[in-house]
């Protein structure tokens, strides 16, 4: 068996044009989507990741707003620019870019950020949200990485009603958020989260329909883990740096051995991250849309 591969590219780019046609629409009423970054400090891989998706939001005919801040800014300084984006009605959402500097306190900044623009989905009034079920019509941002996970899926065929999805990793991210999407009624699976304290792991990922790898370990989802065709979504992320230096190498959490049994799975890169960043601009149009009663 080979699997089916799972491409979150083709799949992105999809949505990406689905996203130019509602864009078009809200210029026509007078609305430009904006959608908003910030940064603290010269980190040459954050800086590639903002600047990838202001060239996406762009190429969908989006608002894109750059703020960056110096290393050295202050707590007060960072929140003062979040007010100001909260403030500005040009900017429907926005994400803070991580990691920030170690001397300023990440949980506050995040908390900071107005609960109807946070792009990511992550702010906790939309965890709230997302626990309580409050936004099945999609009244709030939705956290991107699951969303784009179940998008992947459903675009590509799979039906995830009655299947045993297990999840490993509980990370907030994906980990912990996931299974409140996958539950609900419209997609009505069933989800065994797995971690670091889970006892034999292995018992539960052989009985998956869906596996989700949010570990952030290489290759620790083994052939042998895996029920012949099931479907598994690589999103953790391990990078090394080749002893002779270089460009650091991506890794997935899946060994590439598992594409011999899976019926279905997704590449890393290429699978789930692309998603996100199409999940990310879906989430600031909706609010665009909100934003103009639609």
């Amino acid at each position: 068996m080979t699997a089916q591969v799972l491409d979150g590219r083709k799949a992105s780019a999809a949505i990406k044009e689905e996203l130019t046609e509602r864009v078009a629409r809200l210029k026509e009423r007078g609305i430009t989507p904006g959608i908003a970054t910030v940064l603290v400090g010269a980190d040459p891989a954050s800086q590639l990741y903002v600047g990838m998706k202001h060239k996406q939001s762009e190429a969908v005919g989006m608002n894109s707003i750059q703020r960056e801040l110096p290393a050295s800014a202050t707590q007060e300084e960072v929140e003062a620019l979040i007010d100001e984006l909260n403030a500005d009605p040009t900017c429907h959402g926005y994400i803070v870019q991580l990691p920030l500097p170690k001397h300023l306190d990440t949980d506050a900044i995040l908390e900071r950020i107005d609960p109807d623009k946070d792009a990511d989905g992550l702010h906790p009034t939309n965890l709230g949200r997302l626990v309580l079920n409050v936004n099945s019509e999609i009244t709030s941002p939705l956290p991107c990485t699951p969303r784009g996970v179940i998008e992947l899926l459903t675009r590509n065929g799979y039906d995830l009603n009655g299947k045993h999805v297990v999840v490993v990793g509980r990370g907030v991210t994906i980990g912990r958020s996931i299974g409140l999407l996958l539950t609900r009624r419209e997609f009505n699976a069933t989800v065994t989260l797995t971690h670091t304290g889970t006892v034999d792991a292995g018992q539960y990922l052989r009985q998956a329909d869906v596996i989700v790898a949010s570990a952030g370990v290489k290759h620790l989802i083994k052939a042998e883990d895996v029920k012949p065709g099931a479907a598994v979504l690589d999103v953790g992320v391990t990078r090394e740096t080749p002893a002779e230096g270089g460009k650091p190498k991506v890794y997935g959490d899946v060994d590439p051995a598992v594409a011999e049994v899976a019926g279905w799975l997704s590449p890393n890169p290429g699978g789930v991250g692309p998603m996100t960043v199409a999940l990310l601009m879906t989430n600031v149009v909706e609010a665009a849309e909100r934003s103009a009663g639609l």
